[in-house]
């Protein structure tokens, strides 16, 4: 069963901490001093020292908040000071009278300043009375049984007691460690037990809050809390023998850090802006501002109380707002809200916690900025009852007057922009109003041409009035009125010819010196006294005149309806009016005659040329007539083969198909291929007809079995022109020219090729390399020397003709013929090396020779042959000082050589 022992509560902390702010709030704290508030700090303790008990907690005033001090202990090998000034024991030593008094230094890590406090420690006397005092003041715990067996069952006892949590203020001032309960169990009597508690601000982050004597059971706080970082702590408590083994089930403590009004209000912002309309009623909500509190909202430490301490400007009222004291709701409670007399109001609202206490509440403010916005309160206002303009007649898209209104509304917005119409004074809507977007002015302006001889003024009713309505309640009329007086102004007008353009028929054919029709312009300006005179502006076939002055126009040549320049019977004639006005002013008019047909022109015959067989079939001829004249001067018409020559109807003979169309035949059954002209006589139907002889011109060949021409002059005759035939020919002395030039240069190019002359690099010399071949010779025996090659001509050229450098030809050069050295024909043995000798020398000299010094290039097999030269055997030029004699090594066919070459001067 648990039990709790009374005692008093802890309530002078608390009373105290309330002290201290009431304090601070009514600035009655005396002046701030740096440095430790007291000269000795004294700590009672009830047992000896143990290794990481909490002593107690030195406090450093740091007045203005910046300074960072650090802590040292003159004994650091037994104490030591944590940042917040909790003095904690290094190891476990028993208290003596030496070791009960040491220091405590501060120093500031920026200014090195220093400063030192005296700390006493002193055991508790453990006196009888003392311990019933002491049983008197702190709070007993006791652990409750545990189940008991009794012949052989478990007992059940009575419910445990539920343990009260533990109220504790925070920001206690100490002095620390401060016991707050005791922890017993009821077998403390018959064991030697050990007490210990778990849990977040013991064994667990934050560790070292809370700590307990594992003898007594004593609990102790070893540092001030903070209930704004943690506002309950659950420890539980554990009874262990001095073997480990637990003798008492755990029991739950939980403590309460107690609020204290450590903490001001904060506004979430420090400036808030809110919007109200002109004109608002009381009671318009406008915003809502908003403050918390750290310190708890369900006491009085964290409820928040607003108010407003004052408002900028005061009119047209002081209190033209109110704030709700608990949500922070503002809202109108005056009218009279004018945004062009006020557009921005600025309040300064307080928030204070102690539900607005202001003895002990602590409070903090910010601003509350109300714009008041702009609702369409005054309408547009003419600055004037009439305004005046003047336009030119038949102008438009001019400005013809500016309109100006006054607006008190917020400019550029709908309740300040204005649109403008005409009411009255314009039926024709003639004019129109624009507005000007930037300076809010009506632009009276012409859409529709305006004549001065119709109307010479105009006198406009217009309105203006907002994009918007106005506001509800506003007694002003919604629109404004003025007028327009608007003079016409007179300018001299084009002529015009009426009707525009004229249509006259007449026949073709008439003289020159005919009056068609007169042609005359009228002019628009009636209070202008102008003369009109006209000229000749267009007139392509050059037929017509005007005169000047009554627009008669006459003709100067015969009419013709056939001529070109007359479009579907119609041929058109432009005129120019112009008046004296100033400045001068012209029109133009167009005469269009409709020629009527007369039967003019003769019919012809169509085709001219046509080809036929020689014989009469299977061809015949089919022609048509052409007449320039229309119905009923044109067709039908009649064919027919005139009397002479006799030859004609002798040869030929026509037959009318229709009254268009006829055909012509031979009337002999052969006629010799050639070109004939036959004259044929055609006659149209003209009152009265006309008639004309044609030539036909007709091509008589030969022909195939199908009636097509089989003559080579056929080509030309079908229609292959001449154009066609010079084009054919052009492009096949085109292609001869492209052939020749590219045989041209084909041969340069062989020529260039084998002139050119080709210098290789010694190293990469062929001449100098083993060309292998796929078939190679058999021995000696199979080769045929020809020792005629020794032989020549008696004279060797000198060295001077041989050409400078290395000259490489795929030919034999053209050089004079040098002289070898002759052999007689008796054998001569002793002087064959000096034959061979002359004979070298000459074919090193001679140009001529085989192998010509020529690049002959089968197969490239790379520089740098370890090979020696081959083109020679030896020569004066490549001089002797070799050493042949390993030719004796060889054999007795080259015991000779060696004896030749090897032998030295001999």
């Amino acid at each position: 069963m648990c039990r709790i022992v009374g005692a008093p509560r802890t309530l002078l902390p608390l009373l105290a901490a309330l002290l201290q702010a009431s304090l601070e709030a009514s600035g009655e704290i005396a002046l701030c001093k740096t440095g430790f508030p007291e000269d000795v700090y004294s700590a009672v303790l009830s047992q000896d020292v143990l290794e990481g008990q909490p002593l107690l907690n030195v406090k450093f005033s740091n007045c203005n908040g910046k300074r960072k001090v650090q802590y040292e202990s003159s004994e650091p090998a037994d104490f030591k000071v944590d940042e917040d000034g909790m003095v904690y024991a290094v190891r476990s030593f028993p208290l003596s009278s030496e070791r009960s008094k040491f220091l405590i230094y501060a120093q500031d890590k920026e200014t090195q300043e220093k400063w030192q406090v005296a700390v006493k420690l002193s055991l508790k006397p453990t006196l009888p009375e003392d311990s019933v005092k002491e049983s008197r003041e702190i709070e007993e715990i006791v652990f409750p049984r545990q189940l008991t067996k009794h012949n052989g069952y478990l007992q059940r006892q009575k419910r445990d007691w539920v343990i009260p949590p533990i109220n504790l203020p925070e920001n206690s001032r100490g002095p620390f460690p401060q016991e707050l309960v005791r922890i017993r169990s009821d077998r403390d009597k018959n064991l030697s037990l050990r007490y210990s508690v778990t849990g977040p601000g013991a064994d667990q982050p934050p560790t070292g809050i809370f700590i307990i004597n594992p003898i007594s059971g004593q609990l102790s706080v070893t540092k001030p809390l903070d209930r704004e970082l943690i506002a309950r702590f659950h420890l539980r408590a554990h009874a262990v023998d001095i073997n480990g083994n637990q003798v008492e089930n755990p029991i739950d403590i939980v403590i309460n850090v107690i609020d204290m009004n450590d903490n001001r209000p904060e506004f979430l912002h420090q400036v808030w802006n809110g919007t109200v309309p002109e004109g608002s009623k009381p009671g318009t909500y406008v915003m809502t501002v908003t403050a918390i509190d750290a310190d708890d909202p369900n006491a009085l430490n964290g409820m928040l109380r607003y108010r407003i301490l004052s408002q900028a400007p005061s009119s047209p009222s002081p209190n033209m707002f109110t704030i709700n004291n608990e949500t922070g709701d503002i809202i109108t409670v005056a009218a009279g809200l004018d945004r062009e007399k006020v557009q921005q109001y600025t309040l300064i609202i307080q928030a204070t916690d102690m539900e607005g206490n202001p003895t002990y509440g602590l409070s903090n403010t910010a601003t509350a900025v109300i714009t008041v916005t702009d609702v369409n309160d005054n309408p547009p206002e003419f600055t004037a009852m009439t305004f005046y303009g003047e336009v030119p007649e038949n102008r438009v898209d001019i400005i013809v007057a500016n309109l100006t209104v006054t607006d008190k509304d917020q400019p550029h917005t709908p309740a300040w922009n204005a649109v403008y119409r005409i009411s009255g004074g314009d039926p024709a809507g003639r004019f129109a109003i624009q507005t000007d977007p930037n300076s809010n002015d009506g632009l009276v302006t012409v859409v529709k041409p305006i004549d001065f001889e119709t109307n010479r003024m105009y006198v406009l009713t217009v309105a203006a009035e907002n994009q918007v309505p106005l506001a509800k309640g506003i007694q002003h009329p919604p629109q404004s009125t003025a007028t327009v007086s608007v003079t016409v102004i007179d300018v001299n007008e084009n002529p015009y010819f009426a009707p525009n353009p004229k249509i006259i028929r007449q026949e073709e054919g008439l003289h020159a010196g005919t009056m068609l029709t007169t042609f005359t312009a009228q002019d628009p300006d009636r209070y202008m006294q102008q003369n009109i005179r006209y000229t000749k502006l267009s007139d392509p076939a050059n037929w017509l005149k005007i005169d000047p002055v009554n627009g008669q126009i006459t003709t100067i040549a015969v009419l013709d309806r056939e001529s070109p320049n007359v479009k579907n019977n119609i041929y058109n004639a432009t005129f120019l009016a112009s008046d004296n006005g100033i400045p001068p002013m012209s029109g133009t008019g167009t005469l269009q005659i409709y020629l009527l047909d007369i039967n003019d022109n003769a019919p012809q015959v169509l085709p001219q040329e046509a080809e036929t067989c020689e014989t009469p079939d299977p061809n015949s001829i089919n022609i048509t007539a052409l007449d320039y004249d229309i119905d009923p001067n044109a067709g039908p018409f009649a064919f027919d083969l005139p009397l002479s020559p006799v030859t004609i109807k002798r040869n030929w003979t026509i037959t009318r198909l229709n009254g268009d169309f006829a055909q012509l035949n031979l009337k002999i059954k052969f006629l010799e291929a050639g070109i004939y002209e036959v004259p044929i006589i055609i006659t149209d139907s003209g009152n009265p007809p006309k008639s004309n002889i044609s030539i036909l011109r007709v091509k008589v060949c030969q022909c195939d079995s199908n009636g097509d021409c089989t003559d080579v002059d056929r080509i030309v005759g079908a229609g292959l022109g001449t154009g066609a035939i010079i084009a054919i020919l052009l492009c096949i002395i085109i292609l001869l020219i492209l052939v020749l030039m590219f045989v041209v240069w084909m041969k340069r190019r062989d020529k260039e090729r084998q002139a050119k002359q080709l210098l290789i690099d010694p190293e990469d010399d062929v001449r100098d390399n083993i060309l292998k071949y796929d078939e190679e010779g058999g021995g000696e025996e199979d080769q045929d020397y020809d020792l005629s090659q020794l032989q020549q001509p008696d004279t060797v050229e000198p060295d001077a003709i041989k050409p400078v450098g290395i000259r490489r030809l795929d030919e034999r050069p053209i050089h004079a013929e040098p002289q070898y050295p002759v052999r007689s024909a008796a054998p001569h043995p002793g002087d064959i090396g000096d034959f061979i000798n002359e004979g070298l020398k000459a074919a090193d000299n001679d140009p001529t020779a085989p192998p010509y010094d020529s690049l002959l290039v089968f197969d490239y097999e790379g520089s740098g042959s370890t090979a020696g030269s081959l083109s020679s055997l030896n020569s004066s030029s490549s001089g002797g000082d070799q050493d042949y004699d390993y030719l004796n090594d060889w054999g007795p066919r080259f015991k000779k050589l060696a004896d030749m070459y090897g032998g030295g001067d001999d």
